[in-house]
């Protein structure tokens, strides 16, 4: 079991960027699969964006392709995801998730998943 903590949410506005991290302490990144999910009031918690445990595959939600990058850096345990061109539907907490059980692929279910972090607020005004 590892720890995860995320950071770098905040409010901003539509059409600009913002970068959230997470920190993975316990073990090393590079043996875990990494995701990040959102959850916004009222829904269940969606998929957004995956890589895998060397960083050389991606997967992303539709309706974040083209705007949100997923990356990790195994060599400092932090997982990132650059978010550009906010909207409000944007708006949610994000969680990231530690996959041990196959690192080596991106997995888009939430299931899949031991670990998670506590999450970090992202808003989005209009």
């Amino acid at each position: 079991q590892v720890q995860l903590v995320e950071s770098g949410g905040g409010l901003v506005q539509a059409g600009d960027s913002l970068r959230l991290s997470c920190a993975l302490s316990g073990g090393p990144m590079s043996n875990y699969g990494m995701g990040w999910f959102r959850q916004a009031p009222g829904k269940e918690r969606e998929f957004v964006a995956a890589i895998n445990y060397k960083g050389d595959r991606t997967q992303y939600e539709d309706s974040v392709k083209g705007r949100f990058i997923i990356s990790k850096d195994n060599t400092k345990n932090i997982l990132s995801l650059q978010m550009n061109s906010l909207k409000s539907e944007d708006t949610a907490v994000y969680y990231c998730a530690a996959d041990s059980l196959t690192p080596y692929a991106t997995a888009d279910d939430a299931s899949w998943y031991d670990d998670w972090g506590q999450g970090t607020q992202v808003t989005v005004s209009s």
